[in-house]
């Protein structure tokens, strides 16, 4: 390993103390300076910086009377873990349905930043398949779960994707225009399903719909996978049914289906 490429040991160092003051939160609930530097066997002035700065990201709070506890910021990353590892296995049994069904693979996928990452599959039994890795990422524009994320944040959240992004071409089918993107999520959104017609990958084609949690919004998407050749229309209403199932258990209520 080249020098320049080693990690800076007084950035580990600094972790590794935002850690230990993170735990000792964590621990006490609520703590004031002088308990916290003693707790971590830091000196105070040392703690107070780190602190100073975690609070301003938001993962610690300070209350009025001195106080330090976890703040908002961090509770967010902590839902949104918990609820990725919820989301696994109420979806799988619901994913290996649909992948028995069609012979197909099947992807659950989440947002994060302006791509989607795989967080479970449903793996085909054909020799010729498509096979996703969990973990693997993809842009948001070129993939159908993409589409429904972009439509759910609406006109102007897909415009500053398109700018941020640049809407960079994978094939010649993948949408690079800002109208046409945001016309096409929004009508995938409304419709329920969107397609990925080889705009990520020549020869490969999608069906996806979304996942609402109690709320409302879209946390998560179901997409079947295939050889585009081998992709059916009829697939939709299997998907849908599983996409409205997984939603139900994540204590969604669609309110145009209440009788």
């Amino acid at each position: 390993m080249s020098e320049s490429s080693r990690p800076d040991p007084s950035a580990i160092q600094v972790i590794d103390r935002m850690v230990a003051l993170l735990d000792s939160l964590a621990r006490h609930g609520e703590a004031g300076l002088k308990l916290l530097a003693a707790d971590t066997g830091l000196h105070s002035s040392t703690a107070h910086r780190i602190l100073a700065s975690l609070t301003q990201h938001g993962w610690v709070a300070r209350d009025p009377s001195g106080g330090y506890h976890l703040g908002a910021g961090l509770m967010r990353y902590a839902l949104q873990a918990s609820q990725h590892a919820d989301l696994r296995p109420l979806a799988l049994p619901l994913m290996t349905g649909l992948r028995d069904a069609t012979g197909e693979t099947v992807n659950l996928t989440v947002r994060e930043g302006d791509e989607v990452i795989y967080i479970e599959r449903a793996v085909s039994h054909r020799l010729m398949r498509v096979e996703q890795v969990v973990g693997s990422r993809a842009p948001l524009h070129a993939t159908a779960v993409g589409k429904l994320m972009l439509g759910a944040g609406g006109r102007e959240s897909c415009a500053d994707y398109a700018q941020r992004t640049g809407l960079p071409s994978f094939t010649p089918n993948t949408i690079t225009d800002v109208r046409q993107l945001q016309d096409n999520a929004a009508t995938a959104l409304h419709q329920g399903y969107a397609f990925d017609n080889e705009e990520a990958e020549t020869g490969i084609g999608c069906i996806a719909v979304p996942v609402r949690d109690s709320t409302g919004a879209v946390v998560a998407g179901l997409s079947i996978s295939a050889p585009r050749e081998r992709r059916r229309d009829e697939w939709i209403p299997l998907l849908m049914r599983a996409g409205q199932e997984l939603s139900s258990r994540l204590g969604y209520r669609n309110p145009t289906s209440a009788v």
